[in-house]
């Protein structure tokens, strides 16, 4: 097993790298369109949404195809910096638009279960919320990691930002696993995550904070240089072991081990993304106001 997450992990290392610096030379050719970021963030929003639906059980689960359709015009939304500076066309703010959907969302739900409600009580409230709430989780907060895409004008940049935001969770994962194989004996989470302790934690920690240390020689990330670099790598470090259990929330309420087994190793496609999903509102934060 762990053979096969290091090999597979390392792939998936080199395939963010490639995404990321891959733009980064478009862009810097003229071609400010990201294609690659576009076409992950495509991908993981059309099999993600299929995976989550499908943790949640039979009895209330929304729409996959509602979901799908809300969470892939959110991550389009992104993209309107682009258009905007293509076409001159002039629609609304990013976020403006991801909000527009989202109520979009809310109302094609309601229409949705007015035709599919057939009287039974504590069926169609629970739908309703869970599409919104499927959305969100995966579409909204997903904004945030292609938000800080266009957050700065250099690429370069934005490009460390971006791999900050995907390594120093992952750092932190990594890091908690194998602190907690060798040295874990204190439960951190019995119930939810039986397997995480908190040496194991505390070896995550410091992995993520050491990953974002790397990073801030790489490029002027951090204005404060090593102490912010630290401070990053703790709370955004913390946030992706928050989106873990998070997803760990998720698959114990529809009793999954894990949302696919289309990776191996790791799960599916939400196994390996749902630290960053809460990494990247925490982030894009942190580089708004440093």
């Amino acid at each position: 097993m762990i053979r096969t997450r290091l090999v597979v992990g390392s792939l998936l290392a080199l395939g963010a790298c490639g995404v990321l610096f891959g733009d980064s030379w478009l862009a810097r050719s003229g071609f400010a369109w990201f294609p690659f970021l576009f076409a992950f963030l495509m991908f993981a929003g059309l099999v993600g949404s299929r995976e989550l639906v499908r943790l949640i059980p039979a009895v209330h689960r929304p729409s996959e195809g509602l979901v799908t359709c809300g969470v892939l015009l959110a991550l389009l939304a992104n993209w309107y910096p682009a258009i905007h500076q293509q076409f001159s066309l002039v629609l609304a703010s990013v976020w403006a638009l991801v909000a527009w959907i989202l109520a979009a969302v809310l109302i094609a739900s309601f229409l949705l279960e007015m035709r599919r409600y057939t009287g039974e009580p504590g069926i169609a409230v629970p739908r309703l919320a869970l599409t919104l709430f499927a959305v969100a989780y995966l579409g909204l907060l997903a904004c945030f990691f292609a938000q800080i895409r266009w957050l700065v004008p250099d690429v370069d940049t934005s490009a460390i930002m971006l791999a900050l935001v995907v390594f120093v969770p992952k750092g932190n994962d990594i890091g908690a696993f194998f602190t907690g194989t060798f040295l874990g004996r204190h439960k951190m989470t019995p119930v939810l995550s039986p397997k995480k302790t908190w040496e194991g934690f505390a070896g995550g920690m410091t992995a993520g904070a050491a990953v974002a240390v790397g990073f801030s020689f790489m490029g002027d990330v951090f204005r404060h240089g090593v102490p912010e670099a630290v401070a990053f790598g703790l709370v955004v470090g913390l946030a992706g072991v928050l989106g873990d259990l998070a997803e760990s929330l998720i698959k114990r309420d529809g009793q999954m081990k894990d949302a696919s087994k289309s990776i191996p190793g790791f799960g599916g496609v939400l196994d390996v993304i749902d630290s960053v999903l809460f990494a990247a509102p925490v982030a894009y934060l942190w580089f708004s106001w440093h």
